[in-house]
This record gives C-alpha cells, sequence and structure tokens, in this order.
C-alpha cells in the first residue's frame, strides 16, 4: 500500500463514519452532543463539566481569560464560569479536548511530536480567529474560536491512524492537502456533528482563497493562519503568505489597521492561547 492509497483507505473510512476514535473520544461526543442540544440550560451544562476534572480547570481558566474577563474578576466555581462563558464556548472547549484526545494514545516519537506542533499551530489560530472576528471581520467570535479549535482535526486524526498506516507519512506535504486533508477532513467534521457555516469556512481554508479585509467565517479562519506563529507540521496552505510577509501583513479597518489591533489585542490573545495549550 502506497501513501495514496493509505489515504484513500482512512478516507474511505471516514465517509462511512467508520472512525477510530480511542474511547476517551467517544465520552467527549457524547457530551459534545448534550452541549449541541439546544435546550441544554447553562446549569446543566456546568454539571457535565464538572464530571470531567480537566475540562472544568480548562472551562474556570478561559472564563478568567483576558478575553473573557473583561471586568477584571475572577471566578473559582465551574457553576460560574459556565454562566459567563455560555453553552457556545463550551462546545469549543470540548472540541479542544477532543484535539488533544486524538493524539493522546500516539507512541511513536516523530508522530508525537507533529501532533503537538499541531496543537500549538492549533491553539494560536483559534485564539487569533476570535480576535480577528470580534475585531476585524465582525463575524460571531464564539464560532470563530470553535472553527479554529476544528479546522485541522482531519490532520489530528490522519496522526492518530499513521501508526496504522504508515505510509500516510512518506512523500510530499502537498499530497495531504490534494489527496488527504479533505476526504479526511469532511469526515471526521461530519462524525464530529460540526455545523455547516463552520463546515463551510473550513472548507474555504481548503481552497485558501479569502477576501482582504476578511468578510467572511472563512476569511477570518485564513487570516489567523497567515497571522499564527507556529504553522502546522503538515503542508503549507495554498494561497498562505510566508512567515515574513505574514508579519508584515496591514490594510486599513475602519479608523485603524490590522497591525495596531493586534498590537491592542495581543494579551487578549497570549491569554486565550495559553488557556488551550493547558
Amino acid at each position: 500500500m502506497d501513501r495514496l492509497d493509505a489515504f484513500k483507505a482512512i478516507a474511505e473510512q471516514a465517509s462511512r463514519g467508520e472512525l477510530a476514535f480511542p474511547t476517551n473520544v467517544d465520552a467527549s461526543l457524547k457530551l459534545q452532543q448534550a452541549l449541541n442540544d439546544p435546550n441544554c440550560h447553562v446549569d446543566h451544562a456546568a454539571r457535565l463539566i464538572q464530571a470531567d476534572p480537566l475540562l472544568a480547570a480548562r472551562t474556570v481558566a478561559i472564563a478568567n481569560s483576558v478575553a473573557y474577563n473583561r471586568s477584571g474578576t475572577e471566578i473559582s466555581s465551574v457553576r460560574s464560569a459556565v454562566h459567563r462563558l455560555g453553552v457556545r464556548t463550551l462546545q469549543s472547549l470540548v472540541a479542544s479536548l477532543i484535539m488533544r484526545q486524538l493524539g493522546s494514545k500516539i507512541r511513536n516519537p516523530v508522530l508525537k511530536a507533529r501532533s503537538a506542533q499541531l496543537w500549538e499551530h492549533t491553539a494560536h489560530v483559534a485564539a487569533l480567529a476570535q480576535v480577528i472576528a470580534r475585531r476585524v471581520s465582525h463575524v460571531d467570535p464564539d464560532t470563530a474560536l470553535f472553527a479554529g479549535i476544528v479546522h485541522e482535526v482531519g490532520g489530528f486524526y490522519m496522526l492518530a491512524q499513521a501508526e496504522a498506516y504508515p505510509q500516510v507519512m512518506e512523500g510530499e506535504p502537498e499530497e495531504w492537502v490534494e489527496h488527504g486533508e479533505i476526504s479526511i477532513g469532511r469526515g471526521v467534521l461530519s462524525k464530529l456533528m460540526i455545523p455547516d457555516n463552520v463546515m463551510k469556512a473550513v472548507e474555504a481554508m481548503w481552497s485558501g482563497l479569502r477576501a482582504l479585509p476578511p468578510e467572511t467565517l472563512g476569511d477570518t479562519l485564513l487570516l489567523a493562519n497567515d497571522l499564527a506563529p507556529v504553522s502546522s507540521p503538515l503542508h503549507v496552505r495554498p494561497g498562505a503568505t510566508t512567515t515574513m510577509a505574514a508579519r508584515t501583513l496591514d490594510f486599513a479597518v475602519g479608523d485603524g489597521t490590522l497591525t495596531a489591533i493586534m498590537s491592542e489585542s495581543a494579551d487578549e490573545v497570549k491569554s486565550l492561547t495559553a488557556v488551550l495549550l493547558m
């Protein structure tokens, strides 16, 4: 079996919904499904979050981050944190937990290092997307955070399967973009019950086409990807700027510029990224 055959085999499993998730991911998927229920009350969500100590700690931490604690008043209870964040932000935290769990069973040190870098990249993109959405593109920031967290889920799943299909790590990175990312990513996103608007935003990243200044959720995600200080270990995205170009990327936004806005928001991005990397 060569690399393309390995991609095809994993993609076919994904398209049929036959995804090999670790047991802890299955539990998190059930939690995500409960949070997706439009009738899920925040008090019920708090009880669900409290059942997972790691998730409970991250929920309190993100509620106290600069991005969500505008008043400067720290809180220490899960219930208070859930009320401050709301169910939609909790969905992002559960999604981040699932991404980490996908890499938790990897034993190969090379694959483990790539998974760690991919999560660091993801955390930066998610934090940047939240701020860009709120300050620049004016799309929903909670949705942008969620989209940033799940945009590389196909890559995480592929790395988790690489020990069973070692061929996927051979060859050129462009082959992952062309033959693996879309087919595998779409199957995993469907399994995770990702909303259509987020799915379309991730698909926009796969094409690499965007507008500047950003107007849509897809544009927001692509700009966050360009500005992220840590790149994906799997590929350079089509149409992405070079690292140096991304650092000098600037345009007018209202009465200011992107550079000024990102400078003003640096503490928010740093705080949010740190929580996601916990």
